[in-house]
């Protein structure tokens, strides 16, 4: 009966391991970041919404699309501060660490959040901001900023999905995108580049699940055989 109980044991433990592993997966397909700001931070939303210093939880929408959706959440992420459009962002040098980039402002006022790199990706995601606001930002900050005519705060996710997104240059000019977004080296792999924006649409999580629930559901029953026959 001690072979029993061993690999009642064993399997216990693998279960335990199996039920840790859709925590990771998740963070991994929504990029779940916890980030402190130490600053007020401006974001895409209404006018120019400001954030007060703090820790906030950034989380990625799945899409199907060449665009994503990014919200931001309260720390224990129970309020949703805003849902911002983003559009794919290619880096050459990758780093371990969550990476945000801001655009500066004058003297006074808080930055304004401008591209957020997951660790370990070339691809981050470039915010977009409403045009009346990204007018006045590209002025501010002298570099071009990307906008679209929808009213972010007020749309849907599947709007933003296939909102027109453009670029507006410090002069109120339009500029075009390859200027705003760092385009994929020429010897980069198509297929790499093809497939490296965009998060996966289906998720192992439910199978990985049901393994979980039925390897519990045999350790019990082999826990409760071992016990009747010693």
């Amino acid at each position: 009966m001690k072979p029993f109980k061993m690999f009642a044991t064993a399997l216990s433990v693998a279960v335990l391991c199996m039920l840790a592993v859709p925590r990771a997966a998740a963070d991994n397909w929504n990029k779940k970041t916890v980030v402190t700001f130490s600053g007020p931070v401006e974001v895409p939303g209404v006018g120019a919404q400001v954030l007060p210093a703090g820790t906030y939880v950034f989380k990625i929408m799945g899409s199907p699309s060449n665009r994503h959706i990014v919200q931001i959440f309260n720390q224990d992420e129970t309020h949703v501060f805003t849902t911002i459009l983003a559009v794919p962002n290619y880096r050459l040098r990758v780093t371990d660490k969550t990476v945000i980039t801001f655009r500066e402002r004058p003297a006074g006022q808080p930055e304004a959040l401008k591209a957020w790199f997951y660790p370990g990706r070339q691809w981050g995601e470039q915010f977009v901001y409403a045009r009346s606001r990204a007018v006045e930002l590209a002025k501010e900050t002298n570099e071009p900023v990307l906008d679209t005519p929808v009213e972010l705060a007020a749309a849907p996710a599947e709007t933003l999905t296939t909102a027109l997104v453009e670029a507006v240059g410090p002069a109120g000019e339009p500029v075009e995108l390859a200027q705003v977004v760092e385009p994929p080296p020429v010897d980069a792999d198509p297929a790499a580049v093809a497939a490296a924006p965009l998060p996966k649409t289906a998720s192992p999580l439910p199978l990985i699940g049901l393994i979980g629930l039925l390897s519990l559901g045999a350790g019990l029953g082999l826990t409760l055989i071992s016990k009747r026959v010693a």
